[in-house]
């Protein structure tokens, strides 16, 4: 099978470094063509861009789209909240084999092993242990799965999917396990695929979640239960019913969270601090510092949906928050819009004549 179909929502930050090098030569007209696919396809594309509390571009700004990862920012929060009130100790080890039984092999191109590989270059491995607040940096910077699931666990299923409420996202989905969730695709009562995918669309959000959780524990509880998994049998049909299934929201709702992060009003100060340590590890390059004082976000691919949600304040106080989603892609269109996106970004940051073209 191709490799294409085994990319499960792999790709996060893509285009954050890419953005601040971007300065040296804008390219407007890769923003232009990325500009360009969404003009051409509105049905397929939702975006919605804040400067300074004024809306500078919408278009399907309340359309329920999959978040893919970008739902991780909701785990990141949580993590920040209980962390900076000491429900967890973020400087607590945790052992790697604890981390492993979360992760099924071949299906996120390698990016928990990228991500381990990092941590030993970075020596923040002892024991085979690492840090607790690595595993959550390691959700986002590296986008690995395992760690996702594991946070997910250990803060609570129902604690991160309450945050809905305390920010007041009212079109928000269900959170759940979504790794796990792959298992319901497997075919494990030798259904055929025509079948299966019948039994799989009428399931209410509820039962879906609800199997998603029971393959879950299986997972975490079960040392064996893995070796079920067979990657080639995601086919492309059921992957896109798989990210058709994800947590969705709109991205109006995810600039909504995304100016809490930026405005630095709605949590405590201790959490905003470990936020930043999550979510804004940008911030830790030199040439980011340079422009922003604060610079973060978070986003996700399946091959047929593609997220991102960024937000920062620059040296010169401009705040800006922007999410951008698509769905229903094919996989090369996602992989040239990923091309275009840091060309995009940068000319909506830097441009403002690009900007005000951006009326949708």
């Amino acid at each position: 099978m191709k490799r294409i179909w085994l990319r499960l929502l792999l790709c996060t930050l893509w285009g954050m470094v890419s953005c601040v090098d971007a300065l040296a030569q804008l390219q407007p007209e890769l923003a232009d063509s990325f500009f360009n696919f969404i003009q051409a396809n509105k049905s397929r594309s939702s975006i919605f861009i804040s400067k300074d509390d004024s809306t500078i571009a919408r278009l399907n700004e309340n359309k329920m789209m999959p978040l893919g990862n970008t739902v991780n920012i909701m785990v990141a929060v949580e993590f920040a909240m209980q962390a900076s009130v000491n429900m967890i100790d973020k400087d607590a080890n945790v052992a790697l084999n604890e981390l492993a039984k979360y992760y099924i092999p071949e299906t996120d191109s390698g990016a928990h092993e990228a991500w381990i590989a990092y941590e030993q270059q970075e020596k923040n491995i002892l024991n085979d242990s690492i840090a607790l607040i690595e595993v959550a940096r390691g959700m986002t910077m590296f986008n690995s799965n395992a760690n996702t699931e594991y946070l997910m666990d250990l803060l609570g299923f129902d604690n991160v999917k309450n945050n809905h409420r305390l920010f007041e996202l009212r079109n928000h989905t269900a959170l759940f396990p979504y790794v796990s969730s792959m298992f319901m695709f497997q075919n494990l009562g030798r259904m055929k695929e025509a079948k299966l995918l019948r039994e799989i669309r009428k399931l209410s959000e509820e039962e879906y979640c609800r199997y998603a959780f029971i393959f879950h524990q299986q997972l975490k509880d079960e040392p064996d239960f893995k070796s079920n998994f067979r990657v080639w049998k995601m086919t492309p049909e059921l992957l896109k019913i798989w990210s058709d299934h994800l947590t969705a929201s709109t991205t109006k709702e995810y600039v909504h969270l995304a100016k809490i992060l930026n405005n630095r009003k709605f949590l405590n100060e201790n959490a905003y601090g470990i936020i930043a340590e999550i979510l804004e590890f940008p911030m830790e390059k030199k040439q980011f510092q340079e422009i922003f004082r604060q610079y973060g976000g978070m986003g996700g691919s399946t091959g047929f949906a593609l997220t991102q949600v960024i937000y920062f304040t620059s040296k010169e106080n401009m705040k800006m928050e922007m999410a951008i989603f698509f769905n229903d892609l094919t996989p090369p269109e996602e992989k040239q819009l990923k091309k275009w996106w840091y060309s995009f970004e940068a000319q909506v940051i830097f441009d403002e004549t690009f900007r005000n073209k951006l009326k949708l």
